[in-house]
């Protein structure tokens, strides 16, 4: 899965790449050009064929290899939260727990200091963390914490 994803960003990568090189010696060339003349009216077609055009393609390079990025980061993200859902809980069977029910169902509340999230006990996010701490409950009601999207704690348990 991984490997496709990647093989798709790479060549728009490779594309931004490529059209922000071109854009540089573009510029470059419409640089020397303009400077070896003295009037504007002889200037001009250096600006117009090789200045502009190569702001232009620098531009274009410069999206195409933001565009690439993200999409890699969000193939990366997609494949990350692949695994963490694909992770079976211990002692189970694979395929016999609940699509709707919780990954975690224990009563007792833990945050990561300087985190944005307050998880059950055994949620998959903070099991085995020796950081997590327990939920100070002035942060939850000051609305600092949120809950879990994975391990769903309920506004009641605090």
């Amino acid at each position: 899965m991984r490997t496709m994803r990647l093989r798709t960003v790479h060549p728009v990568l490779w594309a931004g790449w490529a059209a922000l090189a071109a854009g540089a010696v573009l510029c470059v060339l419409g640089w020397y050009g303009v400077s070896g003349e003295r009037f504007a009216e002889r200037q001009l077609p250096y600006l117009a064929s090789c200045t502009v055009p190569g702001a232009a393609l620098i531009v274009a390079g410069s999206v195409l290899i933001s565009h690439g990025r993200g999409a890699l980061a969000a193939a990366r993200m997609e494949e990350l939260y692949g695994l963490l859902v694909a992770a079976e809980p211990e002692g189970t069977e694979p395929g016999t727990a609940s699509a709707a029910a919780p990954l975690a169902v224990s009563g007792d509340l833990l945050m990561v200091p300087g985190g944005t999230l307050w998880h059950r006990a055994d949620c998959p996010l903070v099991a085995g963390k020796a950081e997590a701490v327990p939920v100070d409950a002035k942060l939850v009601r000051g609305g600092e914490l949120s809950p879990c999207p994975i391990c769903e704690p309920a506004e009641a348990d605090d």
